[in-house]
């Protein structure tokens, strides 16, 4: 849907679904209602100051009761105090239609939560001037790497179109803490020799943090785990270093995977077990990074390869 207000400073405005009745007299009776938390005089003076639209731009007054033909109202978030993630995306290709950034670990690739400007998106507008910048994929806000952004958007559905029809080739790297039976002169995951197709049924619920694992459903979510290296990390860890290749896209599928072949992924803390929420811990991030993609430019034709320029910081340096 179309929104009626202009991106402002990076950000794009909320859209609220107003319900058609109910105990309120008014669309500012129920949103006051709904956000108790905030102070009620400030939320009715932003009726008063034309601040709430309608989904053609027009100002929703005080008194405006419910029930009318729009269910909708959009408005602009007071942007709260953000801590800065103090890690700085990289631009690795612009074009008029296409912007292919490096993501830092902890920087989410879009708002949400407590992330509003500190995030991919926001950055990248308020960076290139750009407010139609719009992503094309997703990357955990854990996950480092590869994330490609839409410039404009007369060929957005072009870019778009690629990752719906499983057209780009992606290929991430991780590490892993070595389990104590590896044998190097014989490497297995699990009882499997590397390389190792691994597949299950993977199921996102909305609301819920983590997805949920359905043994008794057909497998839609595919990966394949290669070796890349095992050794001993600069900070002394015994790891594993793999290549994964998804051949699917589904939610947090390569921590799931992982962590169900008992080599979840170093600093990972919803895989296998949730583990109580911290502040982020900068020495020790996932240890996950999206290092290629590739496809064919559905404008140009042409071949398109982009890789990252980022490390994990927990790979092997040496061999043991």
């Amino acid at each position: 849907m179309p929104s009626p207000l202009p991106v402002k400073n990076g950000v794009g405005p909320t859209r609220l679904r107003i319900p058609a009745s109910g105990p309120w007299a008014t669309i500012a009776d129920y949103f006051v209602a709904k956000f108790d938390h905030l102070d009620s005089g400030d939320l009715y003076r932003r009726f008063d100051a034309g601040e709430i639209v309608d989904s053609d731009g027009r100002p929703i007054g005080r008194g405006t009761e419910l029930g009318g033909s729009d269910p909708f109202v959009w408005y602009y978030r007071d942007l709260p105090a953000e801590d800065p993630v103090p890690f700085q995306e990289e631009i690795l290709h612009a074009d008029d239609d296409l912007v292919v950034i490096d993501k830092p670990h902890f920087l989410p690739t879009t708002p949400g939560g407590r992330y509003l400007r500190e995030s991919a998106l926001v950055r990248l507008r308020t960076r290139l001037d750009n407010p139609d910048l719009t992503p094309i994929h997703r990357l955990d806000r854990a996950t480092a790497g590869l994330l490609m952004f839409s410039a404009r958007p007369a060929t957005r559905g072009a870019y778009q179109s690629l990752f719906e029809k499983r057209r780009v080739v992606k290929v991430y790297e991780a590490v892993s803490a070595r389990p104590l039976e590896w044998d190097s002169d014989e490497p297995a995951i699990a009882g499997r020799a590397v390389p190792v197709l691994y597949r299950n049924h993977i199921a996102a619920t909305r609301g819920t943090l983590r997805v949920v694992v359905d043994d008794a459903q057909e497998p839609n979510a595919e990966t394949v785990i290669e070796l890349k290296d095992s050794g001993i990390s600069a900070s002394g860890r015994a790891v594993l270093h793999t290549i994964l290749r998804p051949h699917t896209g589904r939610k947090h599928q390569l921590r799931v995977h992982l962590a169900a072949l008992g080599i979840g992924i170093l600093g990972d803390s919803w895989y296998p077990d949730l583990l109580t929420e911290e502040p982020d811990d900068h020495s020790l991030p996932l240890q996950l990074l999206a290092r290629e993609l590739e496809f064919t430019d559905p404008l140009s034709g042409l071949p398109r390869k982009f890789i990252t320029r980022r490390t994990l910081s927990e790979a092997p340096v040496t061999e043991r």
